[in-house]
């Protein structure tokens, strides 16, 4: 009889022992993140104590950072710290992370490292520093590449890879590394916090790269939504951009790299987050960097345009495939020589283009209102412009160029807009031509979308686009325009004959200056067929 009772206490003193033992590292955890409420670690010079008072509990209603939100309300940053650390400690996933896991994210890292390095973003001998490195793979990578002096930090040490530390709370002093990496942007309570201290921590001329998600769900330890990159790079009040990119890094998306400024540079031209493009105009230093990342211009003239175009619109990378388009007051479509619905809204815009989930306020501007205005009679959606877009309001000639051409609908909805017909032309017939009346489309833009909107405008104007477009810029109202797909006209190969067409004077080649340059100038443009 006794036997069985020595034996069930000896079990339970073993399950009490056990218990206590599991308990050992949270509550290491709770007492030393409440330490830090204390008297600041030497090592850690001039910066700032955390403590649950100095991190806002909702950053949904703290100034200048549209583009964030919360997932939670914590009543208290020990909350916080228990939601991170039931992952963190949770012993099933820590067996995967440093068994199935370890060498197949070593392995993803690894390239991505060796592209910085091969960058120069990062070197052999920099000190680098991991946020929320978890087992201490990215670290393992950076040493494998030859950055020897690299260390992470986490909420639970994994030595010697990774020490103690708080994303919020760098347990190292000012201007301590020369590059710094993190992808758990989103388990930050405190967005700014998590970006100060990598400008605190980082060396002037020092590099950050973070990997976020923009356009894939975050897990469910997350406690931030990032919505747009350029509520991300507003946190960076001492750094300048570098790049953006897309990735494909453990359910991240976005690439965004900084770099630190140097002392004497923090006043001076960089205090604005800007790049000028006209003396009206200014255009965000993000929206530069997503230029870079779209498809690449054709830039040797094809010999079946029709065919090569209109094969490029399947590799256009859209805007809001590249960022996230949720904060605007509106989203506003502009189709300048639109022609009958089918023609592009109805085929292409209402079908292909990624509005995530937003309706667009729809206008069509079409200069033969005679031939195309019925086909948009059963579409109401449609604002219905018969107008001709040009630089200023007057009465313009529409109509084909082709002398001895019969006036026909087709024609006529091919054809280009004339300022004024002279007499005994022998380029010009009066009986093919029609008056329209021609509007400032700079103006007319300016009236119907502001700075707030999300504004695209697909343009065909069979020519006068090198009319239009300098005056869009000239007045800053290309500002207003998110993205632009024009198609540029040039004395292209016809698809009937082996000759060009007579139609434009202007060569292929004036064409790819003419994308450059809007590219070169803050405007996202693709390449129309």
């Amino acid at each position: 009889m006794n036997r069985p009772s020595v034996c069930c206490r000896m079990f339970l003193r073993w399950l009490s022992l056990s218990c206590a033992l599991a308990l050992l590292p949270s509550l290491f955890l709770v007492y030393s993140f409440r330490s830090h409420q204390g008297t600041p670690s030497p090592s850690r010079s001039s910066a700032a104590v955390l403590t649950p008072e100095s991190i806002p509990l909702d950053i949904g209603f703290q100034p200048g950072i549209d583009g964030l939100r919360p997932r939670h309300h914590f009543r208290s940053y020990d909350e916080y710290i228990q939601l991170q650390l039931n992952k963190t400690l949770n012993a099933r996933l820590r067996q995967v992370w440093s068994t199935v896991d370890w060498r197949r994210k070593i392995n993803v890292f690894s390239p991505m490292f060796r592209r910085f390095l091969d960058e120069g973003l990062v070197k052999p001998e920099h000190k680098v520093m991991c946020i929320g490195a978890r087992m201490g793979q990215e670290v393992v990578a950076l040493k494998e590449i030859g950055v020897a002096d690299a260390i992470g930090i986490d909420l639970v040490p994994a030595p010697p890879l990774v020490i103690q530390g708080d994303i919020h709370h760098h347990p190292f002093p000012d201007s301590t590394f020369d590059f710094e990496f993190s992808n758990v942007f989103d388990h930050a309570l405190s967005p700014q916090r998590f970006v100060s201290e990598i400008e605190r921590t980082l060396k002037p001329s020092g590099v950050a790269v973070l990997h976020v998600a923009l356009h894939t769900k975050s897990d469910k330890f997350s406690v931030t939504d990032l919505l747009s990159v350029d509520a991300l790079l507003s946190l960076f009040h001492h750094s300048d951009l570098i790049h953006i990119r897309l990735v494909d890094a453990f359910g991240l998306d976005t690439e965004v790299a900084m770099k630190k400024r140097n002392v004497n540079t923090d006043l001076s031209a960089h205090s604005s987050n800007i790049t000028k493009t006209t003396s009206n105009c200014a255009t965000p230093k993000s929206k530069s960097a997503l230029i870079n990342l779209a498809e690449p211009l054709i830039l040797t003239e094809p010999k079946k345009p029709w065919v090569t175009f209109k094969r490029n619109i399947r590799s256009v990378k859209y805007l809001p495939t590249l960022t996230n388009i949720t904060n605007r007051k509106r989203y506003i479509y502009i189709d300048i020589g639109a022609r009958n619905y089918g023609s592009s809204i109805g085929s292409w815009f209402q079908k292909a283009y990624p509005k995530q989930g937003h309706n667009f306020i729809i206008y069509a501007i079409e200069a033969d209102h005679h031939a195309f205005s019925q086909s948009y009679t059963n579409h109401t959606e449609v604002n219905f412009m018969p107008f001709a877009a040009w630089v200023r309001n007057e009465t313009l000639m529409f109509g084909s160029d082709s002398s001895g051409t019969s006036f026909t609908s087709r024609h006529v909805g091919m054809g280009r807009i004339h300022q004024h017909v002279q007499s005994g032309s022998p380029k010009l017939e009066r009986d093919q031509l029609i008056e329209v009346q021609g509007i400032d489309i700079a103006e007319w833009i300016r009236s119907v979308a502001s700075e707030d909107d999300f504004v695209v405008v697909k343009m065909d104007v069979e020519g006068a686009e090198y009319e239009l477009l300098p005056r869009l810029m000239t007045t800053g109202v290309i500002c207003l325009v998110d993205e632009l797909f024009l198609e540029c006209h040039y004395n292209r190969w016809q698809h009937c004959c082996p000759e060009r067409t007579t139609k434009y004077n202007r060569t292929y080649q004036d064409c790819v200056s003419l994308f450059r340059s809007l590219r070169q100038n803050g405007v996202l443009v693709h390449q129309w067929w």
